[in-house]
């Protein structure tokens, strides 16, 4: 028994002495968006273990320092019967072994190395090295230097022991680079075709791959759909698979059809109907994955994971309007009883203080990662009129949940919009915020915590990714939306910022459009925005979800008489919440939009209250009757006009731009 035990471990030195795997092929760049690049490993000996690797990516940068940037996890991946294993996104053709996001791989100059060790070896930051780290016992195995025609970068081939970089082509070529051994065992590289799943001198055995195809990638419940699989040359022989359609939520009580496939011999083509199950549940919207579960090589996929929407017609609806049909006094806030009364009796920097004492106390108020942000905004975005939705910040429209943005491509695609932008408030995510841990794992915070501004939800919202972009960090009045749209994301904007510079101190909202850090503008737009689009049900709403998050509020949303105690008409009297609810009952009534192409909200009428509408040049043009908060339909010309607003003997003149 010992002598066997001996001679497998000498069986596993061989194995390990003489099998080595290194890097066979590298494409970092293709046009476009890069969706196809891949890293290719070779092994010496076909189907061998990659237990006990790892890929380690190094960015070059001045700003990346010549240390890690992406580490993947070998361990068990097998190369396949040429000794190939592909790295790469989903949209490569033939599909990789071991899937990566699209564009992650960095286009140089740059660097790639096999180490043996592991993944917890390389923290993001880890500086490049070659031999063997005393500390950890990882070992270089192989690697390879690269850019797109970019300078040398000496100081990295120099610590992987590296003589030379190699050109890719400039960028948005469509070359890859490939390794090269000539009989006397010299390795040159070559900027050719890229060749993903073949060895680079053509040899080896030649894969025939199955392709996947639907006409859609989006069904509605109870529709009916194809897949057809067809195979890049005849068969030999009956070619038998199954296919999975499974994802999540979605199962096998979702659909019905044939999973058991085969394509006959001499052919090279099947396919399968697919009807999907119209349910009464309210699910959400799905995603069906098209996996081929048991092909054999040298039959191969050259395409997977293709995902196909599955569109829920069960979504709800809430009791409220959308931003752009806003209702009122129908979502209450949650706020506890007694909450704000601590402000009571002060003025000033004392109020901003008291305030501050309240939506920044240590040990009650909790800040998430900027991962738990996008499950937030799924709560607290939701469409009202569609629970499946989001509701979009500046485009003001929903967009399907399942639609965040993932990669590089923002095309369609939803994200996380900072109305305090990152760049100009001075916070940013740490490798801690990647993680989404939920609502009760969570960190402590306070006042002077602003790197937490980067996760703060009351100042994050769901926003259209290409509009995002556009906006960048301009200051609120250089950016004002989409031309056209209603503005009916102007007041909540306004609210959100000046929650930020109560909430964080080294933050502040001034007039103009400062260039000084922890600043934004424009104030005086950003009081006109909020005057004119008061707190409607749906920002009350995400004001309860967030708060059952990070247990605290937007006191701007629950009182929003304290914006002009602290920057405007009212700055230098004293808050008394009683008073700021009941006093000046008719003072308070608003008009909004302003400006407007038609309709108008009046909001704040207590009792029987006339409206009469004159033109600048003092014309009456109508007057209407109103007993309660409603809306009115103008229809007017372009122009300016002057609401005279009457009741019991007090009245108060507004003036309506309408364009």
């Amino acid at each position: 028994m010992k002598t066997k035990i001996t001679l497998l471990a000498f069986l596993c030195l061989v194995q390990l002495t003489f099998s080595q795997v290194v890097i066979n092929e590298l494409d970092c760049d293709t046009p476009g968006v890069d969706t196809l690049e891949f890293l290719e490993l070779k092994s010496d000996v076909p189907n061998f273990s990659l237990n006990g690797y790892v890929v380690v990516f190094f960015n070059g940068s001045s700003s990346g320092m010549d240390s890690s940037y992406l580490t993947i996890d070998l361990d068990g991946y097998t190369t396949d019967v040429n000794g190939l294993l592909v790295i790469g996104s989903s949209s490569l053709i033939p599909f990789p072994q071991l899937l990566i996001p699209e564009s992650v791989i960095q286009n140089g100059a740059d660097a790639v190395a096999i180490y043996q060790g592991n993944d917890f070896d390389f923290p993001g930051g880890t500086v490049a090295f070659s031999g063997t780290d005393p500390s950890t016992g990882a070992t270089l195995i192989d690697a390879l230097a690269y850019d797109t025609s970019d300078s040398d970068d000496t100081v990295l081939m120099g610590l992987l022991g590296l003589s030379q970089q190699i050109n890719e082509g400039s960028g948005n070529n469509t070359n890859s680079i490939q390794r090269f051994v000539d009989i006397n065992d010299n390795v040159t590289y070559t900027s050719t075709t890229p060749t993903p799943r073949q060895l680079n001198d053509g040899s080896g055995i030649i894969f025939n791959g199955v392709s996947v195809s639907v006409a859609q990638t989006q069904y509605n419940e109870d529709d009916t759909f194809d897949i057809i699989f067809t195979t890049d040359t005849n068969v030999a022989s009956d070619l038998n698979f199954n296919i999975s359609l499974n994802n999540g939520t979605f199962d096998d009580t979702d659909f019905t059809g044939n999973t058991s496939l085969t394509i006959p011999s001499g052919q090279n083509t099947t396919s399968t109907t697919i009807s999907l199950v119209d349910d009464n549940d309210d699910e959400g919207d799905e995603v069906l994955i098209i996996s081929m579960i048991d092909l054999v090589e040298p039959i191969i996929p050259n395409n997977g994971s293709i995902q196909v929407r599955v569109v829920d017609n069960d979504f709800t609806m809430a009791s409220y309007g959308v931003p752009t049909a806003p209702t009122y006094g129908m979502v209450s806030s949650t706020q506890p009883t007694g909450y704000y009364d601590s402000l009571d009796g002060f003025a000033d920097a004392q109020l901003k203080q008291a305030l501050q004492d309240i939506i920044a106390e240590e040990g009650v108020v909790r800040a998430q990662t900027y991962t738990d942000v996008i499950d937030i905004l799924k709560e607290a975005d939701q469409n009202p009129a569609n629970s499946n939705q989001v509701w979009l910040l500046y485009t003001e429209e929903g967009r399907a949940k399942l639609d965040f943005q993932t990669s590089s491509d923002n095309n369609g695609k939803w994200n996380r919009e900072h109305t305090f932008p990152r760049s100009r408030g001075g916070f940013n995510s740490i490798d801690a915020d990647d993680i989404a841990d939920e609502r009760n794992i969570f960190w402590n915070t306070t006042a002077d915590s602003l790197r937490h501004g980067n996760s703060d939800a009351h100042a994050l919202r769901a926003a259209d990714g290409s509009e995002n972009s556009s906006r960048g960090n301009q200051h609120y009045g250089q950016y004002v939306g989409p031309s056209g749209n209603s503005g009916s994301f102007y007041g909540d904007v306004a609210r959100s910022v000046l929650y930020m510079e109560i909430r964080y101190n080294g933050l502040q909202v001034v007039d103009g459009f400062p260039d000084t850090p922890g600043q934004l503008g424009d104030l005086a737009v950003l009081l006109d925005w909020h005057r004119n689009d008061p707190p409607d049900d749906f920002e009350m709403n995400r004001n309860n979800v967030v708060y059952n998050w990070q247990f605290n509020r937007n006191p701007f949303i629950d009182q929003p008489d304290l914006v002009e105690y602290i920057w405007g008409n009212m700055v230098g009297q004293t808050w008394d919440q009683q008073l700021s609810v009941e006093e000046h009952n008719l003072l308070n009534i608003q008009v909004y939009p302003n400006p407007t192409s038609n309709r108008v909200y009046i909001k704040g009428i207590k009792n029987k209250t006339k409206v009469e509408v004159f033109s600048v040049d003092g014309r009456q043009i109508k007057t209407i009757g109103l007993l309660e908060d409603t809306f009115i339909d103008f229809n007017l010309p372009n122009g300016i006009y002057m609401l005279n607003i009457s009741s019991e003997n007090e009245f108060i003149v507004k003036k309506l731009v309408v364009k």
